[in-house]
């Protein structure tokens, strides 16, 4: 026969309070790998040929919106 006490061990009921602290420890370990982990991957990125042909291209980009249109409306109506 299954206790109640036995399933709410399973959802943290049971835990102590070391046992919460040390899972508390250990993700925030986790996190600042993974986030190590994450900023290696950008650097390693915008330092790759792709990385710089995307940065080129989106400055391009920047670069054409804000010259494209200088208050000019883009379709111009003629009558006649």
């Amino acid at each position: 026969m299954v206790k109640m006490g036995g399933c709410l061990s399973c959802f943290g009921f049971g835990q102590s309070e070391k046992q919460r602290e040390e899972d508390r420890i250990q993700s925030e370990e986790a996190r600042r790998h993974a986030a190590a982990a994450a900023e290696a991957r950008r650097t390693d990125y915008e330092r790759s040929a792709a990385g710089r042909a995307a940065k080129a291209q989106l400055a391009g980009i920047k670069k054409s919106e804000a010259s494209a249109n200088r208050g000019e409306p883009v379709l111009k109506w003629q009558m006649g």
